[in-house]
């Protein structure tokens, strides 16, 4: 098995070193190990570290897209140059390295398509109280959202298959943690979680600027990422909501006018029919977003039938060169 090791870093000169001096240059279950930086646009001596340290790939963004779009430009290379597991650590030396064998283990025994670490964040001294707690809220409301049970959704220290590659398409420029997970869980892929021990904190998050800005940046993942493939649920329930909420100052009006109670009861009835054509047109939008979520599926699924049918073309023409 090939594995493809990539670090996405902006302005990581200062602790890239040590990051690509304690990866394992032998994996159980890999035939090879490849090491691949995606310079997100650094403006100091990343890339000029990176190739002091042996690294011979290096994608380079000639500007910063963002933590996305690095990691959708490692998938690219993974997918390109025949990689069989893909794992993603991060250029500031938050993980040890040597974990990594901990990571693809499960996939290269085939019992899993991701494996997530487990920070255990807890235990981390320099998370404050209502970091901790955060992330715990964070990874409840992605578990909610994906069927899974992963207890850090939000780490990036990952591996994933090359199947669960192929199958999970990345739409958000925030930050794919939350994305993939909740994919994977609606796409039946095996997700597994290890836990994991974390090195002491070198610098402050370049993702966010603040802590609320997080929270609405991942909030809005998260629900475009349930919308993307869970549609009928949120519309529906939306529409249930407006219905029951709809038919008490209806049947309010009706009964009052059946009783002859006098008073003024057009109130009631406008308010009642108003919440129940919002409730129809909540179910509307919900049958038009499923039968969206139905066609994009079907796209996801061609690409990953001709992204297999790549795969097989090329290792034919191998093949044949050989």
């Amino acid at each position: 098995m090939k594995l493809v090791i990539q670090i996405p870093c902006l302005n990581e000169e200062a602790t890239l070193g040590a990051v690509l001096s304690s990866i394992p240059a032998e994996i159980d279950g890999c035939d090879s190990i490849e090491v691949v930086v995606i310079d997100d646009g650094s403006t100091d001596n990343t890339i000029a570290v990176a190739q002091e340290h042996g690294v011979k790939t290096i994608i380079r963004h000639r500007g910063t897209r963002g933590l996305a779009e690095a990691f959708r430009s490692g998938v690219d290379y993974a997918l390109t140059h025949g990689a069989d597991i893909l794992v993603n650590t991060d250029g500031d030396n938050q993980y040890p390295q040597a974990d990594i064998a901990k990571l693809v283990a499960p996939i290269a025994s085939g019992q899993a398509d991701i494996v997530i670490g487990d920070r255990q964040t807890h235990k981390i001294a320099h998370f404050s109280w209502g970091k901790k707690l955060l992330q715990k809220m964070g990874s409840k409301v992605v578990n909610q959202a994906a069927g899974t049970k992963i207890p850090d959704a939000a780490s990036g220290f990952r591996a994933y298959s090359r199947t669960a590659l192929l199958k999970l398409n990345l739409v958000t420029k925030f930050s794919y943690t939350m994305e993939t997970i909740i994919q994977a869980g609606y796409k039946r892929l095996a997700i597994e979680s290890v836990r994991i021990k974390t090195n002491p904190k070198t610098r402050e998050s370049r993702l966010f600027k603040s802590t609320p800005e997080h929270v609405v940046k991942s909030a809005a993942a998260i629900t475009r990422s349930f919308l993307m493939y869970k549609p009928y649920t949120f519309f529906g329930t939306l529409g249930a909501v407006l219905g029951i909420a709809g038919l008490i100052p209806f049947i309010r009006y009706l009964t009052f006018a059946a009783l002859g109670v006098p008073g003024e009861l057009i109130q009631s009835l406008l308010l009642g029919v108003s919440l129940l054509t919002a409730s129809l047109l909540a179910f509307a939008l919900g049958v038009i977003a499923d039968l969206i979520r139905i066609n994009r599926q079907l796209i996801e699924d061609g690409l990953s039938l001709h992204k297999a049918h790549q795969d097989v073309q090329s290792l034919s023409d191998n093949h044949r060169a050989k």
